[in-house]
């Protein structure tokens, strides 16, 4: 009789699913945070993207407001703490077909037979940190983005 009860406990199916359950939710929880920290650092990736071009597209129109840029740039990602590369944007003089670049046109170059126009290149840069330590990964690290933009010169 005694016998029939222990075989009878051992076919029993009531508790499996908990105990299925208990043994996959620590694998079930790494794999929701490890996609809550990578969508994290893909939506800072895309916000810097986005910020370095917004950047350059506002100094297209006013290669010599730099303060502008970088106000453009924080506008576009509110909420992200921006670095510039160099500390500013650049902006030059070019041949429209991409020779003779001169930094800031303090000295024009000459341009046989194509037109003169502005470059504004920006490097924007932001610091990620993971919302939870993975082994072999680093405490931190840095996305960025350069955005280069030409516009009608003289």
């Amino acid at each position: 009789m005694k016998l029939k009860k222990k075989l009878r406990f051992f076919r029993d199916e009531r508790g499996a699913s908990m105990v299925e359950l208990a043994a996959l939710l620590p694998l079930f929880l790494l794999l929701l945070f490890g996609a809550i920290d990578l969508a994290r650092a893909y939506y800072l990736s895309i916000e810097v993207a986005g910020a370095a071009h917004a950047a350059a597209a506002y100094g297209a129109q006013n290669p010599t407001d730099i303060t502008g840029m970088k106000n453009v740039a924080n506008a576009d990602a509110p909420g992200v703490t921006l670095t510039f590369a160099n500390s500013t944007p650049s902006y030059g003089c070019e041949c429209s077909d991409g020779t003779g670049f001169s930094a800031s046109c303090a000295t024009q170059p000459t341009c046989s037979t194509t037109t003169l126009v502005y470059r504004v290149n920006v490097t924007v840069t932001a610091t990620y940190t993971p919302l939870f330590p993975w082994p072999k990964v680093p405490s931190s690290f840095s996305f960025y983005s350069t955005a280069s933009m030409r516009s009608a010169g003289s």
